[in-house]
């Protein structure tokens, strides 16, 4: 393993100096990446960064026909504005900006297929109670490690959720359900909290499914979060998120605020509007349209801006080559 570890770094040192190196004679050129959160091709853009380049970073949006092109990064990193008043503002510049429009972003969302045989996708076997629902993510992805804020990861924030569920009222539960492309189960540390009587695990069941049929979801900071937007759901986030605002959903960025949303669930709440201006904001703005084709289509208006906004961002400091 240690072998390993020195490979790799040696490696990432030489990604980012091929990288800084090239930027360095090419500093008119835009570094892209995907992802670029970690790896090699975080150390890609950090050396395109350090040459003075400007840097673009690409992502699958959360939502169907849809790209992330960001220049600050993707998820918690990302450039969204952290000010509710933010989104409130642009909607009441423009009548075009009110409408339920938004929701078109949610056809064709459907839950992803399994690379395990013990996670399914069944049309049945949602109970008629009341639940919050909690779809586990991929213990591994950057989404986790580099964003869980206070729960530091996979094994605190499922404990963080293994307490908070004592707080339920009674006849309440937690439902959980593992990543389908996760590739270890998390079943050993689940199962603690299963032994409690108040989380169940339904790996079964449809993504979706369980999420209409439960009365808010939690997540670490889930796409499926947002996701909740278009069934009306209140939505509890613990970890980083850009949709991480108050009024858009309830912030627990603490064992106790966690515990005392647990303790009133009938009363977890949201602010339409805001949903509304903030989910408009990402179809008109954020997210160009784009589709894999073949042929490949995309809003070329919009990629075109994406570019241009990347170019205009802030240098980075440059630091001298060593």
């Amino acid at each position: 393993w240690v072998l390993l570890r020195w490979l790799k770094r040696q490696l990432l040192r030489g990604q980012y100096n091929w990288s800084r190196h090239y930027f360095n004679r090419h500093p008119d050129h835009l570094a892209a990446a995907w992802n670029g959160m970690a790896g090699g091709r975080m150390a890609f853009l950090f050396g395109a960064r350090d040459a003075g380049a400007r840097c673009l970073h690409l992502e699958l949006a959360p939502f169907p026909g849809r790209l992330t092109l960001d220049p600050a990064g993707v998820n918690a990193a990302s450039s969204v504005p952290r000010d509710p008043t933010f989104f409130t503002a642009w909607a009441a510049f423009d009548p075009t900006r009110q409408s339920d429009a938004w929701r078109a972003l949610g056809a064709g969302l459907v839950a992803r297929p399994s690379r395990r045989s013990d996670v399914g996708q069944s049309a049945t076997g949602v109970p008629d109670t009341p639940y919050l629902f909690c779809p586990l993510q991929v213990p591994d992805d950057s989404q986790v490690t580099l964003f869980s804020g206070w729960c530091g990861g996979m094994a605190g924030y499922l404990a963080a959720l293994g307490a908070a569920a004592q707080a339920l009222p009674p006849g309440w539960h937690l439902r959980l359900k593992e990543h389908p492309s996760a590739r270890q189960s998390l079943l050993p540390l689940i199962a603690p909290l299963l032994a409690s009587g108040r989380v169940v695990l339904d790996n079964a069941s449809d993504s979706f499914a369980q999420l209409a049929a439960s009365r808010g979801v939690v997540t670490l900071n889930s796409s499926m979060g947002l996701q909740a937007f278009f069934h009306d759901r209140p939505v509890i986030v613990l970890g980083r998120a850009f949709f991480a605002l108050p009024g858009l959903v309830t912030v627990a960025d603490s064992q106790p605020a966690l515990n005392a949303a647990f303790a009133n669930p009938q009363s977890l709440t949201f602010d339409p509007a805001l949903r509304a201006a903030f989910m408009s904001w990402l179809d008109q703005v954020y997210y160009p349209r784009f589709a894999a084709g073949p042929p490949a289509t995309f809003d070329l208006a919009a990629f075109a801006a994406k570019l241009a906004q990347a170019r205009a961002a802030p240098l980075s400091p440059r630091l001298p080559l060593g």
